[in-house]
């Protein structure tokens, strides 16, 4: 179970990095296509055609932070009930309040633009909690498999 909790939040850390690609490509994409005299107004969102090939990077934005992200991180919370970690029932519940944090800040973004700032700090403390999040089951202190291979301090 240690290994499935630190897949998973490894998982969510990847999928933040994977965000932040999704909505580059998506905006470098639509920046070329006004450059090239395309027209965003309400008419293309309406549209149910693809004005621009990179608009797939909005669409996958939208999918993994509304559903991938979140089911996810509820996954890690689940295990870490089960993965005898440390303080790992703690730092599950706070991956999952940063995605819940980040879902509301994406969505309010709609009506409140200024969120989006919000929106962009919330997910490098996600990726950094995340991270942080897999990388201490890497050894539990207080074992005797710990002490075992603990390296040995001599006073000088």
């Amino acid at each position: 179970m240690r290994t499935v909790y630190k897949v998973l939040a490894y998982l969510v850390a990847a999928e933040v990095a994977v965000q932040a690609m999704a909505m580059v490509f998506a905006v470098a994409g639509l920046g070329k296509w006004v450059d090239g005299g395309g027209v965003l107004d309400k008419a293309v969102f309406e549209s149910e055609q693809s004005a621009f090939p990179e608009v797939v990077g909005f669409i996958v934005h939208g999918i993994n932070g509304s559903m991938v992200i979140p089911v996810i991180a509820l996954a890690l919370l689940v295990v870490s009930f089960f993965a005898k970690i440390p303080g790992g029932v703690k730092w599950a519940g706070i991956v999952l309040l940063l995605v819940a944090v980040q879902i509301t800040l994406g969505f309010a973004g709609h009506d409140m633009p200024a969120l989006g700032a919000l929106h962009g700090l919330n997910a490098l403390a996600l990726f950094g909690t995340a991270f942080y999040t897999a990388r201490r089951t890497r050894r539990v202190v207080g074992t005797s498999a710990d002490r075992a291979s603990a390296p040995v301090e001599i006073p000088v």
